[in-house]
């Protein structure tokens, strides 16, 4: 510990997972700390009121876990507390922010408020050493997650344009909605990753929506899927048991595809010279692989984080909270959650 740091506790409960992280103003993340809540697998999906009860059940030995982790810390020696205010589950986001609003007051210091979304983008920034090199503004990021599908010109860490979106559902709730036709265990985008590594992704043709601009849509995909295993069914009762992996592979295709053609549109129309991938689905290997190709094609800097600062984590909101701190950019007491 560098006594003329400063350091900030972050704290990331917007869905499901109770998240921590001790990150200092360097952006070096000295701990990053998840709890996951496991009850969740049982129902196919994320049940709002269990989920804010396991937060209160976890938050607090998440944080002690996150103070050790990150060399015996405590908690007077952090300078602000940062938490995700929005967008998320409402209870969720009460539970942490709650949590995060007394912290504050008890040590008497500034509450950083982030907007999720935000701390995924900005998760670029997240350091594990200081020497670390990080993608520099502007930049372009598609952000793949369950809950939202945008490409972003960021021109710096409160100048955020969306310039394009799904319009309907976003491209991990379609490959989760599609590992549940096919029988596969929640959550269902890394089932689809893993058995896809084997399947031949040209196996099935499924439909691309042709949406303006730089929109996108999955509902259409969706049906698709669904309809297109219907009649292979009635074929042959046992179809998805023998040919998952193709489907598997069909289907990731086909959304990797669909987000990428878009995202191309958006770097040649621009011309930006650096791009990134963020959000959940960024954790899919076929994603991140084609995502480097796009750089390599046209000699950009394409960026990736790593693994544990993909998918819900408290590292990104401290990456938040360290560009507001750093410019006096602190929020009321006040501050309320929001769901969307």
């Amino acid at each position: 510990m560098d006594n003329n740091k400063k350091y900030i506790l972050a704290i990331e409960s917007s869905c499901d997972d109770t998240s921590v992280s001790i990150i200092d103003t360097d952006f070096v993340c000295l701990s990053n700390i998840t709890a996951t809540q496991k009850i969740h697998s049982e129902y196919g999906g994320v049940v709002p009121e269990s989920a804010s009860r396991q937060h209160e059940i976890n938050i607090v030995p998440t944080v002690i876990k996150a103070l050790k982790q990150a060399g015996d810390f405590s908690l007077k020696q952090m300078s602000a507390i940062a938490v995700t205010t929005h967008p998320g589950l409402l209870g969720s986001l009460l539970v942490g922010v709650s949590f995060a609003k007394g912290l504050a007051l008890s040590l008497n210091i500034p509450l950083i408020a982030s907007n999720h979304l935000s701390a995924h983008v900005l998760a670029h920034f997240v350091k594990r050493k200081k020497e670390d090199t990080t993608i520099d503004f502007p930049f372009l990021c598609l952000l793949v997650s369950g809950g939202n599908t945008q490409i972003i010109l960021v021109k710096s860490y409160k100048n955020m344009e969306i310039i394009g979106q799904t319009i309907d559902d976003a491209a991990g709730e379609c490959l989760d909605k599609s590992a549940k036709i096919l029988g596969l265990p929640y959550p269902g985008g890394p089932q689809i990753d893993k058995l896809a590594k084997t399947g031949n992704p040209n196996a099935l043709k499924l439909s691309k929506a042709n949406i303006p601009a730089y929109d996108y849509s999955f509902s259409g995909l969706k049906t698709s899927i669904l309809y297109t295993l219907r009649d292979k069914l009635k074929e042959d009762s046992e179809y998805i048991t023998k040919n998952i992996n193709d489907i598997c592979a069909s289907v990731q295709q086909t959304v990797i595809d669909t987000l990428l053609i878009k995202f191309e549109k958006a770097i040649k129309d621009l011309k930006i010279k650096n791009i990134a991938l963020a959000g959940g689905v960024s954790a899919n290997s076929l994603l991140r692989e084609r995502f480097l190709e796009l750089g390599k094609k046209y000699n950009i800097d394409a960026y990736i984080p790593p693994f544990e600062y993909t998918t819900d984590n408290a590292a990104m909101v401290g990456a938040v909270g360290v560009f507001k701190y750093l410019n006096n950019d602190f929020d009321s007491i006040d501050v309320q959650v929001h769901a969307r």
